[in-house]
């Protein structure tokens, strides 16, 4: 459906309204507010075309109506006025978003999303690439249990403790320490995985085992290492959420997880700059009530990962729209 100019003031009227109080908005609102010269009339049959098009509904309990995710779709791909930040508060981003490591880094990021939108802020930290082990030292916790500390070419320091099969003197830890950073030094995880297996037959079988765990731990990495959340809690906060508990659980499962939303970030990580996900667009049931900004963040012209905002559907869109972009963008040159 084409909406005309007079439908389209309308709805973003409606929208507007709506998302700044909550409530149902009636002709009598729009009237005064949409600086439109048109009966009540006139508007209550514009406000029916715009119901029967699926752009807006009618509560039960009152005679004014509120946006659909039509609605919404329609208001944020042509209707909405972005509200660009002033210098203040892009300069205090900046000075939120320091590095003193990546890690670090990406939690300022997640934090600072939540903070700016009241809502919930996510950060994928995308998967090592061509990463090589600098050093690695095996240290004993008790029987049976070693701590394998990796450090990465690239300064990050991984923590794992193993599991054996054999109980490990200290005199055989610091021969297998040396053994892996002469041999493997240097190598990716990948290569260091193919070279194990090469030479394991020259290895003693203790230390063979002690290497196989080491390189099989530190490949395996969790959900956990890829994706930064923060003000998940806030989403109780926000009235739409709130009140219903099997979609609020729903959406704290979903964050639990954080499988499905890595893949809804990495689905977005090829577009070309923000992405809206409203309601079932997401794909994820549990998000059905929510709306999912995402942004790139990159550095030297490479997307190095995503990041975004996960909010219920009725968020100020102007508002968090540029939020959700500056940060993408001061995120990627604070990691240069």
């Amino acid at each position: 459906m084409d909406l005309d100019s007079r439908a389209q003031k309308l709805l973003k009227t409606l929208i507007n309204h709506h998302i700044s109080d909550g409530s149902p908005v009636g002709s009598k609102t729009l009237s005064s507010s949409s600086n439109l010269d048109l009966s009540p009339a006139t508007i209550r049959n514009i406000m029916k075309d715009l119901e029967d098009a699926g752009f807006v509904s009618s509560p039960h309990t009152s005679a004014g109506r509120i946006p659909t995710n039509k609605g919404y779709r329609l208001f944020v791909d042509s209707l909405v006025t972005v509200q660009s930040l002033n210098e203040f508060e892009i300069s205090s981003l900046q000075k939120q978003l320091v590095l003193s490591d990546k890690k670090h880094l990406m939690n300022s990021a997640a934090n600072t999303l939540s903070e700016l939108t009241k809502f919930a802020g996510v950060v994928m930290i995308p998967k090592a690439k061509k990463i090589q082990y600098k050093h690695i030292e095996f240290l004993s916790l008790s029987e049976k249990r070693v701590l394998v500390i990796i450090v990465t070419d690239d300064g990050n320091v991984q923590n794992r403790v193993l599991y054996t099969k054999h109980n490990y003197d200290k005199e055989k830890l610091v021969e297998a320490s040396n053994y892996f950073n002469k041999e493997f030094s240097g190598f990716s995880m990948e290569g260091a995985k193919k070279k194990l297996l090469n030479d394991l037959k020259n290895m003693k079988g203790d230390i063979s085992d002690l290497m196989s765990s080491a390189i099989v731990t530190s490949t395996n990495d969790s959900d956990d290492d890829h994706l930064i959340m923060s003000g998940q809690s806030k989403l109780l906060e926000t009235a739409e959420l709130s009140q219903n508990v099997a979609s609020i659980k729903k959406i704290l499962e979903i964050f639990e997880k954080k499988s499905a939303l890595l893949n809804l970030l990495e689905s977005s990580h090829n577009a070309d700059g923000i992405q809206i996900f409203i309601g079932e667009e997401s794909g994820y049931q549990a998000l059905d009530e929510c709306s999912v900004i995402t942004a790139p963040y990159e550095a030297d012209g490479e997307i190095l990962g995503m990041l975004g905002v996960i909010g219920p559907t009725r968020m100020a869109y102007e508002r968090v729209i540029p939020i959700v972009d500056i940060t993408a963008k001061l995120l990627g040159k604070s990691i240069k």
